[in-house]
């Protein structure tokens, strides 16, 4: 489809600028493991990407947008039932300030995270997961960030619907 739309030249400049745009991506982060969701490049579907020690995540990120054109971080911020920050903020704090100077010209954008680990637990149950593979931690950070990325998109969604 893309191929036809590229060969009508009317449509070639807005094709090309839809290919040109970058992805957006998640992150859940934790002190021992982080989950990593992103688009894809149209920003129409949220992807689990994988799992990455938080030791490391700086370095991943570095590598992966050397690759990848990414134009949006979103971060997921735990907060508790009062909307306060949780008491886990003060492990993601720092990184996402880290985060801002390392990448200036990627926007960050927190994005609340409560009850995406109960989310994804239950994605694995109706998908039919086995106990055993349902207790794999790094699978549940991965769910977890692809349902902040989910959240997001359908936020953004809803603010041009308006």
């Amino acid at each position: 489809m893309i191929g036809s739309l590229l060969s009508d030249l009317r449509f070639k400049p807005f094709v090309l600028s839809l290919l040109a745009m970058g992805r957006i991506l998640s992150i859940d982060y934790g002190r021992k493991r982080t989950g990593i969701a992103v688009t894809d490049p149209l920003k129409i579907i949220a992807n689990g990407l994988t799992t990455v020690p938080s030791a490391s995540l700086i370095t991943f990120l570095k590598e992966y947008t050397s690759k990848e054109s990414v134009e949006l971080f979103v971060v997921g911020m735990p907060k508790q039932m009062n909307n306060e920050p949780s008491e886990s903020w003060r492990y993601i704090e720092p990184f996402v300030k880290n985060l801002k100077k390392t990448f200036p010209q990627i926007p960050v954008e927190m994005v609340d995270e409560r009850f995406t680990s109960v989310l994804a637990h239950q994605t694995m149950r109706d998908g039919g997961l086995k106990k055993k593979d349902r207790q794999n931690k790094e699978l549940v950070d991965e769910i977890s960030a692809t349902i902040i990325l989910q959240g997001y998109l359908e936020s953004q969604n809803l603010k041009f619907k308006l």
